[in-house]
């Protein structure tokens, strides 16, 4: 039978949904604590908001690190390996949470956590911006109330050796040693052909870059030059799309690359490529005319590209219209 009790904590209860095993694990600082979650609300419907299985990863934070949701580590940390458990958490524990959410949502996206964010404390990220993006997430903003979260926790680690620091945890030095030995793994593995693993080294220093970038002044001389060492990272983040044939992923990250570097002759050309793939013939010819514009030199590649889309689409046309003819 499921038992609710207190927690050590005013304006926190606790059901037992399923049991782990073991006794109470020691969680030193620096502990990393693996778990899936799932966010109600605290209506009739219990109307779920978030679920990390949805999402196919789970979340992960570290004991004393100063996560920005502190009720979940007193929560995770009362939690056996294994066990499943609901926690009612009053409004006062439950403020922060759509950025925290927003944050989560970013990272499964493969986005920079802390986009649209300034340099300031959570709480004036929270009052700075009207909207999150998310509608559920901007009720909560504008009337705080108390959440239910369902979590089981998976895994507790307190080995630092045993797992990669994560970005937010390194110090801006750390992070910029990290990126070009990110770029090097990811080098290597194109050579192999493991594009997808590749893409995943290049985003990783993407988004390191972008989170120390997102700490200096727009404008300055730090940001642009931060800015600049993004650019071949996410040139081959793309590259590696068009190997694995994700074509509406090179389009959307060309196209945010193109809105900040309108000069990126790289960009129009693999945003080009993935158009054609996709038989967006207007916005292929007008992204190959761009790179000839931009770099007289590549002039004869671009006509050969057009030549040959030209054939296809008029092949592909033909073909269309003989079974049209055949019904």
């Amino acid at each position: 039978m499921e038992e609710t009790y207190l927690l050590n904590l005013p304006g926190v209860k606790k059901k037992i949904l399923a049991g782990g095993t073991g006794p109470l694990p020691h969680f030193p600082p620096g502990t990393k604590l693996v778990f899936h979650f799932q966010t109600l609300l605290d209506n009739f419907e219990r109307t779920v908001i978030d679920d990390s299985r949805l999402a196919k990863r789970p979340a992960e934070i570290f004991v004393g690190k100063m996560f920005k949701m502190e009720v979940w580590e007193t929560l995770l940390t009362s939690m056996r390996v294994g066990e499943v458990a609901e926690f009612w958490c009053d409004a006062v524990h439950t403020g922060l949470y759509p950025i925290v959410s927003k944050g989560m949502r970013l990272i499964a996206q493969g986005k920079d956590p802390l986009e649209g964010q300034k340099h300031m404390c959570g709480m004036g990220n929270l009052f700075h911006y009207n909207s999150t993006g998310y509608p559920e997430l901007d009720e909560l903003m504008r009337t705080p109330q108390p959440l239910i979260f369902i979590m089981e926790l998976l895994q507790v680690n307190t080995d630092p050796m045993s797992y990669q620091r994560e970005s937010w945890m390194m110090e801006k030095d750390e992070k910029m040693q990290t990126v070009p030995i990110l770029h090097m793994q990811g080098n290597a593995l194109v050579k192999q052909r493991q594009f997808r693993e590749a893409a995943s080294k290049y985003k990783e220093a993407v988004l390191l870059l972008k989170t120390v970038q997102s700490r200096e002044m727009p404008g300055d001389i730090d940001y642009i030059n931060l800015g600049r060492m993004i650019i071949p990272l996410e040139l081959n983040y793309c590259q590696c799309m068009l190997e694995l044939e994700e074509y509406y992923e090179v389009i959307e990250h060309t196209t945010e690359l193109l809105e900040k570097h309108k000069d990126c002759v790289k960009g129009y050309y693999k945003r080009a490529k993935a158009h054609a793939a996709v038989w967006n013939e207007k916005e292929a010819r007008k992204d190959f005319n761009m790179v000839a514009n931009l770099d007289i030199t590549l002039a004869c590649l671009v006509r050969r590209e057009l030549n040959a889309l030209s054939e296809l689409w008029a092949w592909e046309e033909t073909k269309k219209n003989q079974g049209e003819g055949n019904v």
